[in-house]
């Protein structure tokens, strides 16, 4: 069985998922194993899908979006960030590892930013070992 981690990363598609692009041209290292899911904005991922992510085999969850106050929609980064503190309690009454979820804010001009964030948390999700709900590799 191969023990390479599965991260899915929900990224803004306004600075996030252009931070990743610009990654990606700068050829800054990111995990190869991260699959990403451009969402219009943070704020439109809904808890059932990381929880979903994690409970279909997903080893790590990502959601990144632009920081707050430079949100494309103006107010959409403080849903997405009360969204993520609902994801923990969540996670927390199904005693699962909340540590295997993470929110950041990365604009579109932070590349190098986003190759750390994601690299950090591949290393970190590596560390806790296979999510402990997979029975299956992630179906994509």
């Amino acid at each position: 069985m191969n023990n390479t981690p599965t991260i899915v990363g929900f990224l803004c598609n306004w600075c996030s998922y252009a931070a990743a692009d610009l990654a990606g041209n700068n050829k800054l290292p990111v995990p190869s194993f991260l699959k990403t899911i451009r969402v219009m904005c943070s704020s439109r991922v809904d808890p059932v899908f990381m929880l979903g992510a994690y409970l279909r085999g997903a080893d790590g969850v990502l959601m990144a979006g632009c920081h707050p106050g430079d949100c494309h929609y103006q107010t959409g980064n403080y849903y997405a960030r009360r969204r993520f503190a609902l994801m923990h309690k969540i996670v927390e009454t199904f005693n699962l590892d909340p540590e295997r979820f993470r929110l950041s804010w990365i604009s579109a001009s932070e590349g190098q930013r986003f190759s750390q964030v994601t690299n950090e948390f591949a290393e970190h999700v590596n560390k806790q070992g296979p999510n402990p709900l997979k029975t299956k590799p992630f179906v994509e």
